[in-house]
Parts: structure tokens; sequence; C-alpha cells
């Protein structure tokens, strides 16, 4: 069995080089055999790709997320494309909408931000990690005009399944995080049984979003299993079957070798 975490914020799980490292290789040991690694700020992308470039189980997605819309940094845009040329980025992101927080931004700042972001990753040909709270109304529209070829992955997916059959329409992959895992998220465990079998992946989102056998804790990319155990569970299909599936839908979703 191996697995692939989409989406793991490294830099916050750790701060030296070396529990860095520690971290990942723990979640080697557990199966998962490549993390892709998410920095909120380029400051924070800067330090940590320096710390993992030399980890050949760890990809990178570079952006400024939604958390800083109010001050993205000085030459921001020409800094993410610089970047996204290194060897190991696989993605532009995470970008999106956040409407629960809003982080210090009004609606228009964070449209524009992501609007940015598209651009960037349509002229880059590389794929975007869309975070979305609150704002799936303005958020899909804004997809179904401006998503680059390559497509995008709805990182912890947390949306009914009116809204995911309307993204179905759009080159999108739908990641799923450690909320899967609560028993209360009825309408996210619909749409987990609904979608087809090669538009899934899925994510630990550590060090947050827990799943629910270690709630409480910070989150860590060991306990991705959990999530997957109950998305065979959902799905009433076998653990190797769907680990399978995931880990081939993953390499698809951010454009890597099929032998990886």
């Amino acid at each position: 069995m191996q697995l692939f975490d989409t989406h793991a914020h490294i830099g916050l799980l750790q701060d030296d080089k070396m529990e860095q490292l520690l971290a990942v290789q723990m979640a080697k040991v557990k199966s998962v055999r490549h993390v892709v690694s998410i920095c909120n700020s380029l400051a924070d992308f800067e330090r940590t790709y320096a710390n993992l470039e030399s980890s050949d189980s760890v990809f990178h997605a570079v952006g400024v997320s939604p958390t800083e819309v109010a001050n993205p940094g000085k030459d921001w845009e020409d800094r993410v494309i610089a970047h996204a040329q290194k060897r190991g980025v696989v993605a532009i992101g995470e970008t999106g909408l956040d409407y629960f927080h809003m982080f210090g931004g009004d609606k228009m700042l964070q449209i524009e931000l992501m609007l940015k972001h598209l651009e960037i990753a349509r002229h880059l040909d590389l794929p975007v990690i869309i975070h979305n709270r609150n704002a799936g109304e303005d958020l899909l529209p804004i997809l179904a005009q401006k998503l680059p070829p390559k497509g995008g992955i709805l990182h912890c997916f947390g949306e009914d399944w009116e809204f995911a059959r309307q993204a179905l329409d759009l080159p999108l992959t739908f990641s799923f995080a450690g909320n899967l895992t609560f028993r209360n998220s009825k309408a996210l465990h619909e749409v987990a049984m609904r979608l087809p079998p090669d538009r899934m992946v899925v994510e630990s989102e550590a060090p947050f979003m827990t799943p629910y056998p270690y709630k409480g804790e910070r989150n860590k990319i060991q306990y991705l299993i959990e999530t997957v155990k109950v998305l065979a569970e959902l799905r009433q299909t076998s653990l190797e079957e769907l680990t399978e599936s995931l880990y081939a839908n993953s390499l698809k979703a951010f454009a890597l070798p099929k032998d990886l």
C-alpha cells in the first residue's frame, strides 16, 4: 500500500530542517510515499523549500494563500513565477477564497489575488490548489471562466453534492481531508460516495483538520490513513483497491510520471 498526501503544511509542523525531514520520514514509514508541501506565504515557501529540496518524497506548491491577501509581499507575482520553475514544484497555490475568516481583506481583494494565481498557472501550464470556505457561489463561476488547462485540486473539500455536481463539469479533482472522518459530515459523506473514482485524492492538511481518531491532537501526515479508511468504508471498496486508485489520481492531478 502506498499513499500520496496532496496537501500538508510541513513548514508549520516543525521549524527545524532535521525535524521536518524526520516528519516526512515518519510518514513514509506509515506508507505515505509522497507529500505536496504547502506554504501560505513566499517567505514560508523559501524556508521550507530550502529545508526539503533534497527529499525525494516531497513535492512543492508555491503561491500566496488568502491568509496573506492584505500583504502578499513585494514583487510576489515575479517571485511565484521564478519559484514555480524550481525542481519539484508541481502546482500553484494554495489560492482561493475564504469568506469565513476574510483575513484582513475584502472579497474583491481575495478574488483579485486568486485571479492572478490562475493567470500564473495558465502561463506556466501548472495545476492550481484551490482553498474554499463559505465562498462557493463566487468560486465556481470564476473557475468556470479562468481555470487553467491543467485544472486544479479542490483541497479539503467540504461542500455538498450540488456543488460537487457542478464542479465535475470542470477539470477539478476533489481532495478529502480529516473532516471526512467526522460523523456529522453527512453531506460530505454523500459526495464521497457519489464521485467518480478517478476524480478523488486525499490529503492530511497537517497540522490542521485532524481525523477523528486523533481529535484534539495536532495533525500529522501519517494520520492520512484514517481518512482513507473512512473513504473506503463509504465507497464499500477494499483499502488496497482504493489506495491504488487514489495514488494514480494524485500522479495525474499533478502531471507526474505514472511509474513514480
